[in-house]
């Protein structure tokens, strides 16, 4: 199998996830060829038209710049099968049924390049079964490639091998995906539902479960497995509407049919109410109605007993709430679980018990290692600790203990023992790897190529981080380096909102960088890159008249960004998340920009009645002038500063490009993990070839 480059994609089926999965193609440049049955009237691509002028719709956005939509090319299957041959990588994304997708196989297998990758989309049908009906020549390279729902937006992709498929195709796909994607990659085992759904439907399940067993209303649960115990605002029943109730009944249904033997099969199951919901066509958030139901300005939830909707009225017990916010982790779990009268916390328990309990029992079976499992539900379903991590910050031996007693007492969802591997271990996340529950080993993280573009990749409880060796530091910054002669600059302020200590620290980071390195890289350890300065104290000195003090926080808030901008070595400016205000303007004073591709980037000051004054305006009259070449200089004018003066913030690095606030040479990186490797390689470039700072100008025509 070769390892050439995926240049163009074909996708199988425009449904909601095949034509998201399409612009997400398209927003990383890749061109698509868009796949659907002719339409029986009318223009014969009339189906797959339809499909991405819905995508123009949809929220969040699923492209990142409007003009991406043009690299989707729409097809059918009666007249373009032979520009299949086109693509590199076809995936497969027609509906959830194996009769359905035998048939497109059938229709298309002839039509594959001979190097192209064959690969499904779906989110838990047997990968094996699929490739029964493929010919010899494809079965090499097929295999699973699951997205989740929003593809742009959700991290995680499943990658699900038959016992035929070649590594080579992994590695492929797997270089792809999160490079050129900026994906997260699982390898799931061949099992209903693989890893994330088979875990976080049954977390869902145990939920409703515990819930309707100690008589907890919708909206409470809701209060109670959100943001408090580190999951999704949506938490349980509003991430149910969301996703679509049919859609979490089909995935309930693919566990009943596909794991007859499970401990936990009996409760494989639709409750009676979702089953009433579905039956009625009320779906969730796509429907209008389900659990929830927006009626005008209040949001109403079903009451299951009388299938009618109601006012919500959520309460969290007074002790659960202090258990939850102020207890120490290792405490939490055996606090609730000491609270054996308080029905909010034996809830709680109950869930976090009966969920520990199912992933020790499968983890054998679905995944590699515990590494692959919390990757998979904090990708997939936006938990902020897998589940194995809240284990074990909650005591390993301890609640394995407790979780034991339980199973004794004939109070856990399922009567089996937990694997004796629990008992001999003191966790699944160590410094030397995470445990494969298959092999009884302790497996470090891959070493593979594309990952050692990630110097600092997403932490696990247990991993340990090395951020370098100090230059200097203080309350609000530091300065640091690897040991490569690149200073790397991070602030450690809340939000990193930039302080008159950050700013100063950075004038003191050009200042060493000048006399130590060959370059200065402004860079966060974690989201977001920063929400701007503290506008409070210049708002407030407004108000109150005190010019000296406004003049001079603007003063110095220009020096810094001055500073940037004519320092003696190149400065890269490394961006993901929120880049508001003054990291907006540090950024349009950098030599060169990396942002990841969810870079959100915006002058917003005008919301509170000031004007941008870190130097952003003389930037957009520079860049202007210079862009201009002598021409009329109010068009572009008008566009700049209608943005800032309506706080414009970009949906995307593609689109802050489109308004002016990244130049167009500004190095959009699609995986957050790798802009630190690339800023680097940027801040060497830019100094081996002869760095020297730009000419202060001294006329600028505005």
């Amino acid at each position: 199998m070769t390892n050439k480059t995926i240049h163009k994609v074909a996708i199988l089926g425009a449904g909601v996830m095949g034509a998201q999965i399409a612009a997400h193609c398209a927003n990383a440049g890749i061109p698509v060829l868009l796949y659907d049955l002719a339409a029986k009237d009318g223009d014969a691509n009339g189906i797959v038209n339809k499909a991405l002028a819905g995508l123009k719709k949809l929220k969040p956005a699923p492209f990142g710049r409007a003009a991406a939509i043009q690299l989707i090319e729409p097809a059918n299957y009666q007249q373009h099968l032979d520009k299949l041959k086109e693509a590199d990588l076809v995936i497969e994304a027609v509906a959830e049924r194996m009769d359905i997708k035998k048939a497109v196989y059938d229709n298309v297998e002839d039509h594959v390049a001979k190097d192209a990758l064959f690969t499904t989309n779906t989110s838990g049908l047997s990968i094996t079964e699929l490739a029964t009906v493929l010919p010899d020549s494809l079965q090499h390279k097929f295999c699973g490639v699951h997205f989740f729902n929003p593809p742009r937006y959700m991290h995680l992709v499943e990658l699900i091998p038959t016992k035929d498929t070649e590594q080579s195709v992994l590695d492929r796909l797997e270089l792809f995906l999160t490079t050129t994607l900026g994906k997260g990659v699982v390898i799931a085992k061949d099992t209903p539902n693989f890893i994330a759904n088979r875990i976080g439907v049954f977390s869902i399940i145990s939920t409703m479960y515990h819930g309707q067993r100690l008589g907890i209303p919708f909206e409470t649960i809701d209060a109670l497995t959100g943001v408090l115990i580190g999951r999704p605002k949506s938490a349980t029943f509003r991430t149910a509407d969301v996703v679509g109730l049919d859609t979490l009944a089909h995935t309930i249904t693919t566990m009943d049919n596909g794991l007859p033997d499970d401990p936990w099969h009996k409760y494989y199951q639709q409750p009676e109410w979702m089953a009433s919901l579905i039956e009625k066509g009320q779906l969730g958030q796509k429907s209008g109605r389900g659990l929830y139901w927006k009626k005008g300005r209040d949001i109403l939830v079903l009451d299951p007993e009388t299938g009618e909707y109601r006012e919500q009225n959520a309460v969290i017990d007074e002790a659960v709430l202090a258990i939850m916010k102020k207890a120490k982790p290792q405490e939490r779990l055996q606090q609730l679980h000491a609270l054996k009268d308080n029905k909010q916390a034996q809830f709680l328990w109950s869930i976090f018990r009966d969920l520990f309990h199912y992933c020790a029992y499968q983890l054998s079976d679905i995944a590699d290692t515990a590494r692959d499992i919390d990757f998979a539900i904090r990708w997939g379903f936006g938990y902020s600790h897998g589940p194995f991590e809240t284990w074990q910050s909650g005591g390993w031996e301890q609640v394995a203990a407790l979780i034991e007693q339980d199973i004794q007492a004939g109070q856990t969802m399922a009567n089996v023992a937990l694997p004796s591997w629990v008992l001999e271990v003191k966790g699944v996340h160590q410094a030397r790897g995470s445990y494969s529950a298959a092999d009884k080993v302790f497996k470090p993280r891959s070493e593979a190529a594309v990952y050692q573009r990630q110097l600092f990749p997403d932490r696990l409880l247990g991993d340990t981080v090395n951020y370098g060796d100090t230059v200097f530091e203080d309350d609000d910054i530091r300065m640091w380096h690897q040991g490569d002669n690149i200073a790397i600059v991070s602030f450690k302020t809340k939000k990193h909102i930039i302080s008159d200590g950050v700013l100063k620290g950075l004038r003191k980071a050009t200042q060493l960088a000048e006399q130590d390195y060959k370059g200065l890289v402004i860079w966060q350890t974690e989201e977001p890159f920063t929400l701007g300065a503290n506008l409070a104290p210049a708002a407030q000195a407004v108000a109150a008249g005190q010019v000296a003090q406004v003049e001079a926080l603007v003063n110095e808030f220009q020096q810094t960004s001055q500073a940037l901008r004519f320092c003696g070595v190149p400065v890269v400016v490394a961006t993901r998340g929120m880049v508001l205000g003054g990291g907006c303007e540090f950024s349009m004073h950098a030599d060169a920009v990396v942002a990841a591709f969810e870079s959100y980037i915006g002058l917003v000051e005008a919301g509170v009645g000031l004007l941008p004054a870190g130097g952003g305006l003389k930037e957009i009259a520079r860049r202007t002038a210079k862009d201009t070449f002598g021409n009329d200089l109010y068009p572009m004018l008008e566009h700049y500063f209608k943005a800032v003066a309506m706080a414009q913030v970009s949906g995307s690095a593609a689109e802050a490009q489109q308004i002016g606030f990244l130049d167009s040479h500004s190095e959009v990186v699609f995986n957050p993990h790798e802009i630190l490797y690339v800023a680097k390689a940027k801040a060497a470039y830019l100094a081996e070839k002869g760095y020297r700072p730009p000419v202060q100008e001294q006329h600028i025509k505005v």
